[in-house]
């Protein structure tokens, strides 16, 4: 947030920061229902495909965020 918000906070940084925040919840989200289910006990299902695109995705969606901020 810090280099978005550098020379001044302009629209465009604020919605940047703020869609990487919402990336990341959605990726720990995505992480805590699958530690659930490691934590189960039982055998754990594998990680549905629906997960797993999930996860690449808001982590492509924050490094490309990231680059935006920077540059």
């Amino acid at each position: 947030m810090r280099a978005a918000l550098h020379g001044g906070a302009s629209a465009a940084g604020i919605v940047l920061c703020a869609l990487c925040c919402g990336l990341f919840l959605a990726f720990l989200r995505v992480a805590h229902l699958r530690i659930l289910a490691l934590a189960a006990g039982t055998p754990p299902p594998a990680l549905a495909p629906r997960h797993a695109t999930a996860a690449v995705l808001c982590a492509m969606a924050m490094a490309v965020c990231a680059a935006v901020l920077v540059v």
